[in-house]
């Protein structure tokens, strides 16, 4: 049994390395099992190189057909689990068909490649860039050994960012202003506003901020939605009176957002929405939404 065991056992130890692996910033990447891991830090037009380390187990030799690496940029829908889409894919032969006796260093390097879309981890869906090595063989299955790497690109400011204002009431019994300072805000930002209350014939118990980010995959009648509630910030408990104006502060750096993205490769949406809630002493609940544009900037 034990020899069963064994032959199933990988011949030959493997490391994939970057060049610039020690100086390079290093985040956090939360992998399938749930387990997190530090990876490099990469952006798009970036050059990634390195060397593969194959080293065969003492007293046995690897007989390959080849060996390559490849870049690859993958979405992969959790309905569809299994089933990769790549929007990048780019391959490096390095080495011939052969037998591998001892321990050998292969350099690869990837020019200026373009990574157009973020890494991220949703509920749904998964984007995500690996270094995937294969040692291909005739006879037996081919040894495979993969290294995640994560993607950010920055937005510059944006020129134009109007401020939100709206009206939400029920005819002769409630009527508020909300006004936010900016529709657009990068990760660490402030949402700042005031919300006022031009007629109040209703009890109000309490009002509510939320954030939600609302994740879209597939498309047409497969289109699924999932919504999160990121955030809640209490902004008034108790009754409030007309005339009264209640100021908004919301700090968004605790909390784990991502940029908005817009139809990335036609497979998965994010979108984020601000969410005014206001609840009557009989716990009817009043809401507004409204969506608001995030944007990474370059010192995140």
């Amino acid at each position: 049994m034990n020899y069963l065991i064994g032959a199933f056992k990988s011949p030959c130890h493997f490391s994939i390395n970057f060049v610039d692996g020690r100086t390079r910033k290093q985040v956090q990447l939360k992998k399938e099992n749930g387990q997190t891991a530090m990876v490099p830090l990469f952006r798009s037009q970036e050059s990634i190189v390195g060397e593969v380390v194959l080293e065969p187990i003492q007293g046995k030799k690897v007989e390959h057909t080849g060996v390559k690496i490849e870049l690859l940029g993958q979405i992969e829908l959790y309905l569809d689990r299994g089933n990769f889409y790549d929007f990048t894919s780019l391959v490096r032969e390095l080495d011939v068909p052969g037998d591998i006796y001892e321990k050998k260093t292969y350099p690869f390097e990837f020019s200026t490649v373009e990574m157009p879309y973020e890494t991220y981890n949703g509920v749904n869906v998964r984007l995500r860039y690996i270094l995937k090595v294969t040692i291909s063989r005739s006879y037996v299955s081919n040894i495979v050994e993969c290294q995640d790497f994560v993607v950010r690109n920055f937005t510059p400011p944006p020129s134009i960012n109007n401020s939100i204002k709206m009206e939400v009431g029920i005819e002769d019994c409630l009527h508020i202003e909300f006004e936010y300072n900016k529709s657009k805000y990068h990760l660490k930002d402030v949402i700042i506003g005031k919300i006022y209350f031009l007629l109040v014939r209703i009890k109000i118990k309490n009002m509510e901020l939320e954030i939600r980010r609302r994740e879209s995959t597939g498309s047409g009648a497969n289109t699924y939605v999932e919504t999160e509630t990121l955030a809640k910030f209490e902004l008034m408990d108790g009754a409030p009176v007309r005339g009264e104006s209640i100021p908004v502060r919301l700090f968004l750096s605790p909390y784990e957002l991502t940029p908005t993205y817009r139809n990335t490769n036609n497979k998965f949406s994010v979108k984020y929405y601000m969410n005014l809630v206001l609840v009557d002493e009989e716990d009817r609940r009043y809401f507004k939404q409204q969506e608001i544009i995030i944007y990474r900037p370059e010192s995140s």
